[in-house]
This record gives structure tokens, C-alpha cells and sequence, in this order.
């Protein structure tokens, strides 16, 4: 999929609306709701499916320290590096699968406005972004290593990239809680 072609998932939500939806999108009041409730909705998918492209991407990235380790002396020099970008990795995961939905709900301290919920999302179709970008740098680290090409500016560039997803999604974290 290319960065051009990330689909907007709430307009997919918003299309199949229930016989219920459109009901009580005639309710006064209620179907501001209702839209929260499809974004809310839409940003799970999103963060579901980039939580398992980076999963897979991380398998791959298990593969290539498979490949090193056929080498004692790559697996010992390239061990640490790897590791670090696979903890980092692994954290972005963790981090989008339990990040809080794009929305606060009514008692909630943290009021979140319909126009934080659009950049909430955009936050998350970028974080597909990022994740296909990681995607592509793991496989040029696989192809470094199953090549003897250079592992260690592959990890190096991977590790970049992890980063940077990482600083993006914290500053979705900082939209949530009313810092940006």
C-alpha cells in the first residue's frame, strides 16, 4: 500500500451506517455522538492494523538476527544494536495497541473536541506511514544481511526510524492529555 493510498477509515465507518445509525442520527444531539462513536471506531481499526503490520515487520526483523547468528562474529557485532532497535520496536507496539481511543467520554476530565479527534486520526494515519516505512527499512536490513551488505548502516537507519515514529506518537500522548 502506498503512503498515497491510506484509507480513511472513518469515511469507510461513516458509509455503512445501520438502520439504528441513521435512526438516531434524527435524535437532537445525538449524532454528534454518534460521529464520535464512528471515529472512535475508526481509530481502532487503524491502530489494530498498524499494531499488526509492525508485528509482522517485527518477525521479519527476527529473521534477519536468525541470518546473523549463522556468523558467531555478525550475530556478536551487530547483537546490541539489533536488540535495541527490536526493544524499540516492540515498545512502539505496545504503545499503539494500549494508546486511550480518540475520544473522552462526558465524565471524563480530559474533554477532547471534534477538531483533536481529526488530528488524533491524522496522527494515526501518519503511524501507518511510519510503520511502512519501517516495513521497507527492515527488509533493506534483511537484504544487508542475507548479502553481506552493511548491516550495521541498515540497523543504524532502522533505528532512525523507529525513533522518529516514536517521537510522533508521543505527540499524540500530549493532544490526549491537553499539552500540545
Amino acid at each position: 500500500m502506498k503512503k498515497t493510498d491510506v484509507p480513511d477509515m472513518f469515511d469507510r465507518i461513516s458509509d455503512d451506517s445501520t438502520v439504528l445509525g441513521k435512526i438516531a442520527s434524527k435524535i437532537p444531539g445525538f449524532s454528534g455522538y454518534i460521529e464520535r462513536s464512528r471515529r472512535r471506531e475508526a481509530d481502532q481499526i487503524l491502530r489494530n492494523t498498524i499494531a499488526a503490520r509492525l508485528e509482522e515487520t517485527r518477525l521479519q526483523l527476527a529473521n534477519v538476527h536468525t541470518e546473523l547468528s549463522r556468523d558467531i562474529i555478525k550475530a556478536i557485532d551487530h547483537a546490541e544494536p539489533l536488540g535495541r532497535a527490536d526493544t524499540r520496536l516492540m515498545g512502539l507496539i505496545g504503545k499503539i495497541k494500549d494508546a486511550p481511543q480518540g475520544y473522552a467520554g462526558f465524565f471524563d476530565a480530559i474533554k477532547i473536541q471534534e477538531d483533536e479527534l481529526a488530528r488524533i486520526y491524522a496522527f494515526d494515519e501518519g503511524m501507518l506511514n511510519h510503520a511502512e516505512d519501517i516495513a521497507a527499512h527492515v527488509a533493506a536490513l534483511q537484504e544487508a544481511a542475507f548479502d553481506d551488505g552493511d548491516v550495521t548502516g541498515a540497523i543504524r537507519t532502522l533505528d532512525q526510524a523507529l525513533r522518529e515514529a516514536n517521537s510522533d506518537f508521543a505527540q499524540r500522548d500530549e493532544l490526549l492529555s491537553g499539552v500540545a
